[in-house]
């Protein structure tokens, strides 16, 4: 039945090929290629309505923000992503967009949307312009402050420890100072002694080398 059907669509081809000659061929290579990527994307990403797409307008496409002020989700590990989405949900952190957002998920939707991004790669932060004295200084604040015991090597993030390579510089300098000033919480509370015991500039060439630093593994 299976070769019926094969020849059938082999003949069908011919004949269009045949009657309306190659436009009909290059018609046929342009739906296949739009079925080809539609399934591909729906195995990917889920069937429509997508839950992903709620997080493109800010987060981008697959999770790779192009605006400094937003984070990128991309390459995040699975957990820590599970766990800012539960803690969004319930109030523990505090956000005007995510928090309502955060409450129409339910629990399968926290695992699906954490699973899809964080096995997208990461992507550097193209869109940074960066200045190479605060790169250097902010290098050596990230190597004192033993950064990579919690987030791992090359900063790109474990279990409950985000990504900070290559994040949106702004996201990344508001969080400092968040941390700093008490607006945001750890479970362990390491990053609120860290963040306080930093200067304003030191927060700033903090944020600016983890921005500029590409996430790439080590």
């Amino acid at each position: 039945m299976k070769k019926l059907i094969a020849l059938s669509v082999v003949a069908l081809i011919a004949g269009l090929v045949a009657f309306y000659g190659r436009d009909a061929l290059d018609l046929y290579r342009l739906m296949d290629h739009i079925a080809t990527s539609s399934e591909a994307s729906e195995a990917d990403a889920g069937p429509w309505p997508r839950l992903t797409d709620a997080c493109a307008g800010c987060h981008g496409r697959q999770g790779h923000s192009q605006h400094q002020q937003y984070p990128s989700l991309a390459g995040q590990p699975a957990p820590y992503l599970a766990a800012q989405l539960q803690r969004f949900a319930s109030g523990q952190r505090a956000s005007p967009n995510m928090g309502p957002l955060a409450m129409t998920l339910s629990e399968a939707d926290i695992q699906f949307l954490s699973a899809y991004f964080a096995k997208q790669p990461a992507s550097a932060n193209g869109s940074f312009q960066f200045d190479s004295a605060l790169q250097a200084k902010g290098e050596k604040l990230a190597a004192n402050g033993g950064c990579a015991a919690c987030h791992g090597e090359g900063l790109l993030g474990q279990d409950q420890f985000p990504r900070l390579a290559g994040q949106g510089h702004d996201y990344l300098l508001a969080q400092l100072n968040d941390f700093a000033q008490g607006r945001r919480q750890d479970p362990t509370g390491a990053m609120t002694a860290i963040a306080a015991a930093l200067s304003v500039d030191d927060r700033q060439a903090l944020a600016h080398y983890l921005a500029a630093l590409a996430p790439v593994a080590q």
